[in-house]
């Protein structure tokens, strides 16, 4: 039975946020001093990574706790299977109000603005658009609720959402809620392929550093890092305005607060957009998780995926992890705990610029390819494939911003071997079929030596 006393829970969802685009992450832009206190005081997830490094996919597995070739949203433009459960199905069912603000991105892509009501996802109120990228622009936002009435959100674009959010959580009720607020920053603007950050915001970060791999690949980080520094900025100041009514509300200490994202950027330095690789610019994200259970958490090192943090919001709320969730419930490793369970990988599936899988561990990271191709010579892209060719190997212990593909050097078989291992398991224990693999091309020997012992690796 429900009472007062299970926690209310907001999900501050941002699009396409780089991990190290934070002070908590290594950052010295001061760009996010709300999640960096959030991340301090709260739990600091710091090897957080998505499974899916594209918009819908990746909203279909924080949403259900499965993986996208489980959801049926494998590829943008796909909705959820009929009778999908989500995370509002969950909490509904536990006596919550469920409300969802942003962007939904969960539809077929004729749907650019109103969602039909049976695809709200459960959620009871609705304040959202399918693609809210392509229905609106810095200063001008149109959302529409769940009967589909048009709503303008006046102000910078992350202001009239978070203005919203704030009239929710202000809203007179008997029953926690379940807040789920999707914005569409620091996404870039569609039509214009710009990152348009608030009036003057992006002149503050004009000749700010880049990272190492986009100071040396360069892409299209020098024309759009300030503006997309800027988007964060607001965003973050956004965080801290929520906080702020939290606590003028007598909210902040039985609120859950989760911060992530769906994935992140890599400046067209590794195809010819912005995700879609398994590069760490693509799959590693902020998390951070402040409030009831996870103040005093301490900064978690294991591996989490984008599908652990939906058993973790049920387990946090006292309801029962559903047994079919892919994922498992952060809280055990909280304060140093330990899970015996916990993977020493995490497995990424990509699609749309080409059907690909990975894994990362701790050290590595391997990633395989399917190398079939179009009629125009595009590589395909689907739900996944009989057969996948080796693609990238990186030891990220000595070469964390990817710079050297060790693919194909002989002397690195036995890691391929035990991480081709790793990824058929991750493959099937999901219900995809065992492929076949090509080993990548032979290639000259580094002279570093490896010796490899299950998982560790002496140099």
């Amino acid at each position: 039975m429900t009472t007062r006393t299970q926690p209310n829970i907001i999900v501050f969802f941002t699009d396409q946020q780089r991990h190290d685009t934070t002070g908590a992450a290594g950052s010295t832009l001061d760009l996010t001093p709300n999640f960096d206190r959030m991340a301090s005081e709260g739990t600091h997830v710091a090897n957080s990574f998505t499974c899916q490094p594209v918009c819908g996919p990746a909203r279909s597995c924080l949403q259900t706790g499965l993986y996208a070739t489980q959801t049926g949203v494998w590829n943008n433009g796909f909705a959820l299977k009929d009778g999908q459960r989500t995370l509002a199905h969950h909490f509904n069912d536990a006596g919550y109000d469920t409300g969802y603000i942003g962007k939904w991105h969960l539809m077929p892509h004729d749907f650019h603005g109103p969602v039909p009501r049976e695809a709200q996802g459960g959620y009871q109120t609705w304040l959202g658009a399918n693609l809210l990228e392509l229905v609106s622009d810095a200063y001008d936002c149109r959302l529409w609720d769940e009967d589909g009435n048009e709503h303008r959100l006046p102000g910078y674009r992350v202001d009239g959402q978070t203005d919203a959010a704030i009239r929710y959580i202000s809203s007179e009720r008997e029953n926690p809620y379940f807040l789920f607020l999707s914005y569409i920053e620091p996404h870039h603007q569609n039509h214009s392929d710009n990152y348009p950050a608030p009036e003057g915001y992006e002149q503050r970060y004009a000749g700010a550093r880049l990272p190492p791999d986009l100071a040396k690949l360069g892409g299209s980080a020098p024309q759009h890092w300030p503006g997309y520094c800027g988007m964060i900025k607001r965003l973050d100041e956004a965080l801290g305005r929520l906080f702020d009514a939290l606590k003028s509300l007598d909210q902040l200490d039985n609120t859950i607060v989760l911060f992530t994202s769906d994935h992140g950027n890599h400046f067209k330095t590794r195809n010819s957009e912005y995700k879609r690789s398994c590069h760490e610019a693509s799959i590693h994200v902020p998390t951070a998780v402040c409030g009831p259970g996870f103040n005093g958490g301490g900064r978690i090192q294991k591996l989490v995926s984008l599908v652990d943090l939906p058993p973790t919001l049920l387990d946090a709320a006292g309801i029962e992890v559903p047994a079919e969730m892919a994922g498992r419930s952060v809280l055990p490793l909280l304060g140093g705990g330990d899970r015996p369970d916990w993977p020493e990988e995490v497995f990424v599936q990509i699609s749309e610029s080409h059907t690909g899988r990975c894994v990362r561990t701790a050290r590595w990271k391997y990633s395989v390819r399917c190398p079939e191709v179009t009629e125009d010579g595009n590589p395909v892209s689907r739900r996944d494939a009989d057969f996948y060719e080796d693609d990238f190997l990186y030891d990220l212990q000595a070469d964390p911003w990817e710079q050297t593909n060790l693919i194909g050097m002989s002397n690195f078989r036995d890691v391929v071997a035990d991480l081709r291992r790793r990824l058929v398991a991750r493959m099937t224990s999901i219900g995809e079929k065992e492929p076949r693999f090509l080993d990548a091309p032979e290639k000259g020997a580094r002279q570093r030596k490896q010796t490899y012992h299950g998982g560790s690796t002496v140099g």
